[in-house]
């Protein structure tokens, strides 16, 4: 099976590839500079000689090389710099392409380059170079501060001058098509980078063509089953939607030539990537692939605005459209800029896409803030380039704040890269947030203090929950205390979901970390037993805990958690890691028995786990050895194992890797109500947890007792189960039985 090379590679580098592929390194190597050649034609003439001159320059300095995939080493330059021609950058960023990597990797000196192609150009190669000598991908055992300071230092260079992620992502894209000639273990490692970190940068700079290439590549190497399925089925339906294609522009076309409006009418193909995505929401509302109609879209360019809307009416006099399918992008655009209009029509019986946009609208939609980088000319008073690149601006502001690279590395996941949501102020201004925000996150982009006020929300007039998810369209007012009283420290609980984005996030803990260290000390402990009460682990050690997290001092880390920069569920998964970890095997180990735990020093005994207590991973255990029936596991605190008495018969044994469930026993006391039953059925049902049993009983108090078996993974898990049914309206509290955990 080969990568994918239909889906808008250009046509010259296949012909290169071929070149290579039949040994005329010579002859590929000429014909990748003639098509460099003819795709600089928009250039100034006096340009071309000069940019010629610094293919030369890059050609001497290469000489010899090869990449891993045998061509010479200039077609990797060459080939950057064809992509960027492609979208009509500037010389300076075409010669910066083909120069890239002179300094890394031909030993060139940065001042020759300024003495020889000036100090703008030596600075986008110096910026390049900087992030190709950053270990990115970072080797697997590089720890989580390390990838994400590295991360930071990827995108601050980029915010210096946007020019440096043209050329990085240009660079990423030949790199993706090359990808072929690397070992399987290195495909998924820059495959997986790409689909995080390149594709979704490329979709923030709507550069729509080069994200949606990228995305199907790094598809092809990470889910080569699902990409050749998804290929398959498109492949067998093609036909049809060609023939529909066909007629739908025909019938357009004459309709717009009737009303004077000089229309261009082409199909495309949908990206496999993007079908794919669709095909797992599908999936999810029991729908497959056959309800899936819109493989293709159809696309209309026109001149002017006003014949947009013109070319909409047209189309809906046609053919019907489908109610609430009418996207209007052009008085409302997307964040990265974007501008056109959608609708979906039934056209012969079929659903079918249509995008109308002007010729300008087309250039930005295709290639995004690079293309308009050509009409910005370096010049900063460009009020919409400014505005188009305002979110990496925050970015540098983000960078000055975020005091532990981790954050930093969150938000730019969270509040830059994911998809936006657009809501209004009660005055009518708009504001952009992640998809998913909540009112509270609406508040702390307003003013960092209207969040620390906040009691409230009214969304399009009515009062809701603080951790209502926002929807494109809303208008949202913040009701606020007269006294200033602070946040609450349940914002900042991920299992509840009051924020989704790491700005404000970042903002509530700062607010905590100002209270007093005695109050914090105090606070973090009683969160601390309380979690450690509820998941039945209050024989951990406070110094253990403190020294997972890297804290020498047990204050430190208490006031850690009582400020809200470590999560009880933090700790959960803390714990679940640490017991799962597993040593290097010896000869005397083998793999993990079938319950999914090793019993230290022998291999392959049957092990069942002990009904008494039902540990789970997270929690600590050890081996009985019966007489009939091997192993018996059962957590270190077990009732039955403190009173054994022949210890002889206790041995080590540890959590292995295998995937599986484990019964937990939950107490849940609440106040009684009609519906409480459902609604814990409701958030067990949310976390995907299976619940076999359930017994419930009503205490004199007008209070419920109510027990119930799930089967989790491990403690992270359950304690994000437990919070979840904490925040149930009359819940008193949730929290792993006693009496099962054999206390």
């Amino acid at each position: 099976m080969r990568p994918p090379d239909s889906w808008a590679i250009l046509n010259a580098m296949v012909d290169v590839s071929a070149q290579i592929a039949q040994g005329q390194r010579a002859e590929a190597e000429q014909l990748g500079l003639t098509s460099l050649s003819e795709k600089v034609a928009y250039l100034p003439a006096d340009k071309l000689p000069l940019l010629r001159d610094a293919y030369s320059f890059a050609a001497q300095a290469h000489a010899g090389q090869q990449r891993e995939s045998g061509e010479p080493f200039i077609i990797h330059p060459l080939s950057v710099a064809i992509t960027l021609a492609e979208i009509q950058m500037d010389f300076t960023t075409l010669t910066a392409a083909l120069l890239h990597d002179v300094v890394e990797d031909a030993g060139a000196a940065l001042a020759d380059l300024e003495s020889r192609f000036g100090l703008e150009v030596s600075q986008l190669v110096d910026g390049c170079t900087k992030l190709s000598q950053l270990p990115w991908p970072p080797p697997q055992n590089e720890s989580p501060e390390i990838q994400a300071e590295n991360l930071r230092k990827m995108l601050v260079a980029m915010a210096q001058d946007i020019r440096v992620v043209f050329i990085k992502l240009a660079d990423r894209l030949h790199n993706m098509r090359t990808l072929g000639a690397l070992s399987a273990e290195r495909q998924q490692t820059i495959a997986r980078e790409t689909m995080e970190i390149y594709a979704p940068l490329a979709h923030r700079l709507g550069m729509w063509e080069i994200k949606a290439e990228l995305e199907d590549l790094a598809f092809f190497y990470i889910e080569p089953g699902h990409y050749q399925q998804i290929a398959n089925q498109v492949a067998s339906h093609r036909p049809m939607w060609e023939t529909l294609i066909r007629q739908v522009s025909q019938m357009l076309k004459e309709e717009m030539a009737k009303s004077s409006i000089k229309a261009e009418v082409n199909g495309r193909p949908k990206h496999l990537y993007s079908i794919h995505r669709k095909m797992e929401k599908y999936a999810a509302q029991g729908k497959g692939f056959a309800d899936i109609h819109d493989f293709m879209a159809l696309r209309v360019i026109v001149d002017t605005v006003p014949d947009c809307y013109s070319a909409l009416g047209i189309i809906h006099s046609l053919w019907h459209p489908i109610p609430g399918e009418l996207n209007d992008y052009i008085s409302s655009p997307k964040s990265n800029g974007y501008r056109s209009l959608h609708t979906t029509v039934m056209a012969f019986g079929t659903p079918l896409e249509i995008q109308v946009r002007t010729w300008e609208m087309h250039r930005l939609a295709e290639y995004g803030l690079a293309a308009h980088w050509r009409y910005k000319r370096g010049d900063s008073r460009d009020q919409r380039f400014e505005e188009r690149i305002a979110w990496l601006r925050q970015l540098m502001e983000w960078h000055r704040e975020f005091s532990q690279t981790e954050e930093f590395l969150q938000s730019v996941k969270t509040d830059i890269f994911e998809d936006q949501v657009y809501v209004y102020t009660p005055k009518g201004a708009i504001k952009e947030l992640p998809a998913g925000s909540t009112p509270l996150d609406f508040a702390y982009t307003v003013h960092t203090d209207l969040g620390h006020r906040c009691v409230g929300a009214k969304v399009n007039g009515r009062l809701v929950p603080l951790n209502t998810a926002l929807n494109n369209g809303d208008t949202v007012e913040v009701v606020t205390s007269k006294n200033p009283r602070g946040p609450s420290r349940d914002w900042i609980n991920p299992s509840l979901g009051f924020v989704k984005t790491s700005h404000a996030r970042d903002k509530i803990r700062q607010w905590f970390r100002k209270q007093a260290k005695e109050e914090n000390v105090e606070r973090g402990r009683q969160l601390l037993e309380k979690e450690l009460r509820r998941l039945g682990l209050m024989s951990s050690k406070l110094e253990d805990l403190a020294a997972l997290f890297q804290y020498e001092d047990s204050d430190d880390f208490l006031v850690a958690v009582g400020c809200g920069e470590i999560t009880p569920h933090q700790i959960a998964i803390k714990l679940t890691d640490k017991k799962q970890e597993a040593p290097a095997e010896t000869a005397t180990q083998r793999a993990p028995a079938p319950t999914g735990i090793r019993v230290q020093g022998v291999g392959d005994l049957l092990t069942l786990v002990g009904k008494c207590c039902r540990p789970i991973p997270g929690d600590e255990i050890v081996g009985f050895i019966t007489r009939a029936r091997g192993v018996t596991i059962h957590r270190a605190d077990c009732r039955n194992i403190v009173r054994a008495r022949e210890k002889e018969r206790l041995v080590d044994v540890e959590w292995g890797h295998k995937e599986q469930f484990y019964p937990a026993t939950v107490q849940v006391r609440a106040w009684n109500r009609v519906g409480l039953l459902r609604d814990i059925s409701a958030i067990v049902a949310e976390e995907r947890v299976n619940m076999p049993s359930v017994v419930a009983k009503e205490n004199s108090d007008h209070t419920a007792s109510i027990f119930l078996t799930v089967e989790t993974r491990d403690i992270g898990q359950l304690a994000q189960l437990l919070a979840r049914i904490e925040g149930i309206k009359g819940i008193i509290s949730a929290e792993r039985s006693a009496g099962a955990g054999g206390g």
